[in-house]
């Protein structure tokens, strides 16, 4: 899972339904855009909003139309849930799965710990840890994460937590294992690949592909500088389609840009005009930008 994905959206019609036609075309938009692999049923999936049968049938789709690896969200509160996702997903052709923190109850670092260990234990496919304490209050400490780094199934982390400092204590605390640390926030991109980071699980790259894309490639070359400022550049279109106007902006934006987004479900909302307004100004930028990548 080395480079940039993106936590590839769920295209919905606009009766709600999971629009299997426009997910596969989906896919071929953003591989033709650069991405090197692929994560339905993660947060900007809307997976949450969608039944346990929706989320297998999705990864199915995407395991199927998709020419790079898969990396499938399946973590659920408790751990059964979890365990049949995972299952599920390998079965449907998934290379790796994304496990996110069990949320909902509070939990130590020590049951956090344990619970990875025997989701990892059971898995027929790697674990990928998942932190993103903005939607579940719960986070792992770089030195859980260094500990759990040694199990041979446990083949990486995306960490959300935006927190350049955090994420190089995991990486420090990780070194020494064959761990694949990604950033989610694509807002801090540049950064945390200068920090030892391997790539990045990315909202951004839905709407954006080519710039992550450049991004990773730019710190590849050696360059961490022209990185630095390709993700500087893209910051106001990564915050207005994360934290601003969220899942149903991120799916205006990309419909503007000929992606197949489809529509939010509910509860989500269509924006506004005046969201619109302010999303068409970040296109128009990204725009001028695109052209120099």
């Amino acid at each position: 899972m080395h480079g940039t994905g993106p936590p590839l959206v769920t295209p919905f019609d606009a009766d709600g339904d999971l629009d299997e036609a426009a997910l596969r075309e989906l896919v071929g938009w953003v591989e033709a855009r650069g991405v090197d692999f692929l994560v339905p049923c993660g947060s900007n999936s809307e997976a949450e909003l969608m039944t346990a049968v929706e989320r297998a049938r999705t990864i199915e789709v995407v395991a199927d139309e998709a020419s790079v690896p898969v990396l499938a969200g399946t973590g659920s509160p408790g751990k059964r849930e979890t365990l049949a996702a995972t299952e599920s997903a390998a079965v449907a052709g998934a290379d790796a799965a994304l496990v996110v923190t069990p949320f909902y109850y509070g939990h130590d670092q020590e049951t956090l710990e344990t619970y990875y260990r025997e989701v990892a234990d059971e898995s027929p496919v790697p674990v990928y840890l998942y932190s993103v304490p903005v939607f579940t209050d719960t986070g792992l400490d770089p030195e859980t994460v260094g500990r759990l780094a040694a199990h041979p199934n446990v083949a990486g982390m995306k960490d959300s937590s935006g927190d350049i400092a955090a994420f190089q204590r995991i990486r420090e605390r990780t070194a020494d294992a064959d761990f694949e640390l990604m950033v989610g926030s694509g807002g801090v991109l540049g950064q945390a690949l200068a920090a030892g980071g391997t790539g990045g699980v990315l909202a951004l790259a839905n709407i954006a592909p080519e710039a992550t894309t450049a991004i990773y490639g730019a710190h590849e070359a050696g360059d961490a500088e022209r990185a630095r400022e390709l993700t500087a550049a893209c910051v106001d279109l990564n915050h207005a389609v994360t934290g601003e106007y969220g899942i149903p902006g991120l799916k205006y934006a990309m419909r503007r840009r000929g992606a197949p987004a489809g529509h939010a479900r509910s509860p989500h909302r269509s924006i506004d005009e005046e969201a619109r307004a302010a999303l068409d100004a970040h296109l128009d930028e990204f725009e001028a930008l695109r052209a120099d990548l």
